[in-house]
């Protein structure tokens, strides 16, 4: 008697043991979604894409598993620039761990940097304003998946810093660079350097100047450390556009003492 292959012994096995813990997954999923674990019910969107067997795998406690595999995957379809593919797969991974960073860093980084740069390099389309489109269209999947992973993670200053630095480096967006810097500062854990970002992006955003001054001077102001050459070069442009006083100047002028 020919026995049946090893994968429909597992298969079977899954489908049994998700079975029995459906219960208890449905009793769980509410304190689940309010703890930020999941970003939403499994759907039936999930299901289409997974298939039947990963489906009840993810549902049977095996999501991290069923994520670890199709991450693999995305790398394979990076590595054949399958790029519509890698963000599909992308898309499932986020949903099946909406608390893992680094799969919505990442996400966000193969979408708006290596896509983007591939649409915009792309030997086949000989439109430019093709490609182009192509690499704004993979801008916008990037900031998806940051502002998706926000809103799973609300207190990640790392997805927040990195939404500053693609608004800022793809959309050249300074004042919401500024807004996503000012609130990954705020954030427990946040590096130091964050703050004299959000204070960058401030000084190129036209009408912002005297805010951008203040922030600048009060990070001038902490020490030593914190007067870097950018920062320094910062405030003297805007002592000059803001006409502030000689004397409250970080470098007065030599002419101050003879205006007094």
């Amino acid at each position: 008697m020919r026995r049946a292959p090893i994968w429909l012994l597992v298969g079977a096995v899954l489908v049994l043991f998700g079975l029995a813990r459906l219960p208890v997954e449905r009793g769980l999923q509410h304190a689940q979604q309010k703890a930020f674990l999941r970003s939403e019910s499994t759907s039936l969107g999930l299901r289409d894409s997974l298939g039947q067997l990963s489906y009840v795998a993810a549902l049977s406690g095996f999501r991290s598993l069923v994520a670890a595999f199709l991450w693999i995957d995305a790398h394979t379809a990076w590595e054949e620039t399958a790029w519509g593919r890698m963000a599909g797969i992308f898309r499932t991974v986020t949903e099946l761990q909406p608390r893992s960073l680094v799969y919505w860093d990442m996400s966000s980084w193969h979408m708006a940097w290596n896509a983007a740069i591939a649409a915009r390099d792309n030997p086949k389309e000989p439109n430019e304003f093709m490609r182009q489109r192509a690499e704004r269209e993979y801008h916008r999947l990037g900031k998806e998946f940051l502002e998706q992973g926000i809103a799973n993670n609300p207190e990640s200053y790392l997805l927040q810093e990195r939404l500053g630095t693609l608004l800022r480096d793809k959309f050249n967006d300074h004042a919401g660079a500024a807004e996503a810097f000012t609130k990954a500062a705020s954030m427990e854990g946040a590096m130091p350097y964050v703050k004299r970002l959000a204070a960058y992006e401030l000084a190129a955003c036209e009408g912002r100047e005297r805010e951008a001054y203040q922030r600048l001077r009060s990070i001038y102001d902490l020490g030593e450390s914190e007067r870097l050459p950018r920062v320094v070069g910062l405030l003297q442009d805007l002592e000059n556009k803001l006409n502030i006083p000689a004397a409250d100047r970080i470098t007065p002028q030599p002419h101050s003492h003879a205006q007094e």
